[in-house]
């Protein structure tokens, strides 16, 4: 079978399982969770492995400028961020081929033996360069195991426990958000940074051994019963890597404001535009409702969020003379509320209110990121920011949920996996796009030349307020329109 390019109608899912093929769940039980004995040891394995993850994603960011002063690659620092994020966008569009067409069990694992490899190899570089191709190798393997799992989810979950395994989803990411760089920073003090990346890979077992059998049983195979195993869309996977190679430029050019930077700039957007097209599902670009509209509104709540949430740490050190350790653990709290958020859309009760709650989730963060520059006022308390931020996280709880889970819900078994990356895809590129277009108005308005204010001092002479205010307003005018976004999710 072939997946087609993209979906504009609303394909039920069937509700019977084709036994050993990877088709849908069967329907839950009413009494049934997703810590049922049915249940409990796969949920406990695929969460494990996003704790995992996110311990990494916090914990790596700690440790790596101290990687980059002792390996000499300060100059360098940036592609070790954009070299991970490139080559996960290509790892999205792979699993969602080999997901769709051989099940998600070998892309899983492959891409946490990647992961695991990507690790080691930049915790043993001797080099900046080599500590580069591990987080390319890294990114590779995140990208296979994120889609890989919401396939899992589509197939191994009834519809009914979908969104309280999200909710799981994001729960996973709280307490990693408030230990992870703690954790990191002692170790990276103590023992050194090498161990933050080199102990991570042994964790994996145990998630391993719970979750691997469970998915060989309940996803593995492809969809229907009888379908041998399709070939490869190689169209899509030329795409996909355009868009890595596009979203690379992209990324180096707004590094770089200087007349030059002009020709790979526009050799990534030409990259990207075409492949964006191809693999997002039709419509997306202009909110055609249902599953065009779940994509694009996953695309505008994460980047104007993640967006903004960059440049808040920066903000409260160099304005307001917070400590780093003071700035971020502002945003600490915003784990919690995120994961409320998640566990609130999980209620079946508020099933029906679904869309709603996302607009509301919208309003909520446009409403956060549009506080956090009232904090350049002296007048106005810096703990301002950490209010604001866990109420704009609770909104992203209720969004970021719900996209997962309409997703699955108009995905039929066969398209989850494209699908579920163009979810993705949508999530990551707009991250550096709307990084790129931040970091290039801050840049243009000075915010380059801001100095470090002294710990429990004020805005230091010399910094440029309005560039903040230059990267804030915007993302929050981004995420209002994403409020109008989420009301075009429903199919009429």
């Amino acid at each position: 079978m072939t997946v087609p390019e993209s979906r504009d109608t609303d394909v039920a899912v069937p509700a019977e399982p084709s036994a050993g093929t990877g088709g849908a769940a069967a329907p839950a039980a009413p009494d049934e969770t997703v810590l049922s004995r049915a249940y409990r040891a796969l949920s406990i394995g695929i969460v494990s492995v996003i704790v995992l993850i996110a311990f990494e994603a916090t914990a790596v960011g700690t440790a790596m400028p101290v990687a980059a002063r002792e390996l000499d690659g300060v100059s360098l620092y940036a592609f070790a961020f954009s070299g991970y994020f490139t080559t996960s966008l290509f790892g999205m569009v792979l699993s969602g081929q080999w997901s769709d067409r051989r099940g998600p069990l070998a892309p899983l694992t492959t891409g946490i033996a990647a992961f695991a490899a990507g690790l080691v190899l930049s915790g043993t570089a001797g080099a900046m360069w080599l500590f580069i191709l591990g987080r390319a190798v890294q990114g590779l393997g995140g990208g296979l195991v994120i889609v890989a799992l919401y396939v899992v989810v589509g197939r191994a979950y009834p519809e009914r426990l979908r969104p309280a395994i999200m909710a799981a989803f994001a729960a996973g990411w709280v307490v990693p958000s408030v230990v992870g760089p703690l954790a990191s920073g002692a170790v990276t003090e103590h023992l050194g940074w090498r161990w933050v990346f080199v102990g991570i890979p042994v964790l994996v077992v145990v998630p391993l051994a719970l979750a691997l059998p469970q998915i060989r049983s309940r996803a593995a195979g492809p969809v229907g019963e009888g379908d041998a195993p399709a070939s490869f869309d190689r169209r899509r996977i030329r795409l996909a890597l355009a868009i890595s190679l596009g979203a690379g430029l992209l990324q180096y050019a707004a590094q770089d404001l200087s007349p030059v930077s002009l020709l790979p700039g526009a050799a990534g957007v030409a990259l990207l535009v075409p492949a964006v097209l191809g693999l997002l599902p039709r419509g997306t670009y202009r909110a055609a409702r249902g599953l065009p509209s779940v994509v694009l509104l996953r695309g505008v709540a994460a980047g104007s969020f993640i967006a903004a949430e960059s440049f808040v740490p920066l903000m409260l050190v160099t304005q307001r003379g917070l400590s780093p350790t003071l700035a971020g653990l502002s945003l600490a709290a915003g784990g919690a509320t995120w994961a409320g958020g998640s566990w609130l859309q999980s209620r079946p009760r508020l099933e029906a209110h679904r869309e709603r709650l996302m607009s509301l989730g919208m309003v909520l963060v446009a409403a956060a990121v549009a506080t956090a520059p009232s904090v350049l006022i002296d007048a106005v308390p810096a703990w301002t920011v950490a209010v604001a931020w866990g109420f704009g996280c609770f909104g992203m709880g209720l969004v970021i949920s719900s996209t997962s889970v309409l997703l699955l819900r108009l995905s039929a078994p066969e398209e989850a996996g494209a699908n579920s990356a163009a979810l993705q895809i949508s999530d990551g590129l707009s991250n550096v796009v709307l990084l790129s277009a931040g970091g290039a108005a801050f840049a243009a308005l000075g915010g380059g030349t801001v100095s470090h204010a002294a710990t429990g001092g004020g805005g230091a002479a010399g910094s440029h307020p309005a560039a903040f205010a230059a990267v804030f307003l915007p993302m929050a005018a981004v995420a209002l329109a994403g409020a109008w976004v989420a009301t075009r999710l429903r199919e009429k």
